[in-house]
């Protein structure tokens, strides 16, 4: 009896499609990119001798026999991820899945982690990073997510875990160059980093930041643009222009003298990073109550 099956990502790319809707959402969930995701369930769809979706205005809709296919592969996958979770839990290794964005598992998270590690060597932490939020909100495995908010969510969701503060940071090497900055129309002059507005994940940017001085200066457009908050300080670092540095993610940098802080030019929102424990997550885990306390207090170890 025959035990062919379709290639295992066009079924990933069919199951992450079906429940979002959408080839680009897929995508993003999946990492990889929509016209990959379309080819994989084209050629699903050519195996199987028949269509699975209708296409619709900005997505797709599945039709009879993508239901029927659905279906099969929803509760398979589903099974499979709980028969994953258990036997890991019997080898005695538990994981937790942090998911976060690039900048805070960078510069916050990974170099605190190693203290976790050493009080509880039976746990495994996996670190889960994406460009945007989005890509983590149909994620079965994320135990904890760490993210961003401009406005504090609502009690009772989420754990805070540091505010934001804002100001530009530069290197030694470039204010050494362009001499100490000492108005707001200075620093508007300078060539400017930032963060593409479709990945700035409503951090602040340069005009913002010069609106809540109360200045009326405009920022000079950026030399340079970065889909990654990581790439920006690392061109930073380099001397090629000044950034914008959130406090707590950077000021390890700014303590070793690697960036200096323009904290004259600071700002302080009501945004910040909050920890959010999933629901599907096992609440009464030993590892994860005590990772949820540790990062809880992190910011002052």
């Amino acid at each position: 009896m025959s035990r062919s099956l379709p290639p295992l990502n066009a079924l990933l790319a069919f199951e992450a499609a079906a429940h979002s809707g959408s080839f680009t959402a897929a995508a993003k969930q999946l990492g990889s990119t929509q016209s990959a995701i379309s080819q994989q369930i084209r050629g699903l769809e050519e195996a199987l001798g028949k269509p699975l979706f209708t296409r619709i205005y900005r997505g797709v809709v599945l039709n009879e026999s993508g239901e029927a296919l659905y279906g099969a592969v929803s509760s398979g996958f589903d099974q499979i991820r709980e028969t994953v979770k258990k036997l890991q839990q019997v080898s005695g290794k538990r994981r937790i899945n942090v998911a976060t964005d690039f900048a805070c598992a960078a510069y916050w998270l990974v170099p605190r982690l190693s203290s976790y590690r050493e009080q509880h060597p039976d746990t495994e932490v996996r670190i889960i990073t994406a460009h945007s939020y989005t890509a983590f909100e149909d994620a079965d495995d994320v135990d904890l997510l760490i993210r961003y908010c401009s406005v504090p969510p609502k009690l009772g969701t989420a754990i805070p875990l540091f505010h934001e503060e804002v100001y530009p940071i530069c290197s030694p090497y470039f204010l050494k160059e362009y001499g100490d900055v000492k108005s707001h129309k200075g620093l508007a002059q300078l060539p400017l980093l930032a963060l593409r507005q479709d990945h700035a994940a409503g951090w602040m940017d340069w005009l913002r930041l010069f609106e809540q001085r109360g200045s009326q200066v405009l920022p000079s457009k950026p030399i340079m643009e970065f889909d990654n908050y990581t790439l920006l300080v690392q061109s930073a670092i380099a001397g090629q222009g000044v950034g914008l540095g959130w406090g707590t993610l950077i000021d390890d940098l700014v303590e070793r003298g690697v960036l200096v802080a323009l904290s004259d030019f600071s700002v302080n929102t009501q945004g910040g990073y909050y920890l959010f424990v999933s629901d599907k997550s096992h609440h009464e885990m030993e590892g994860l109550r005590a990772l949820v306390n540790w990062l809880s207090v992190g910011v002052n170890q």
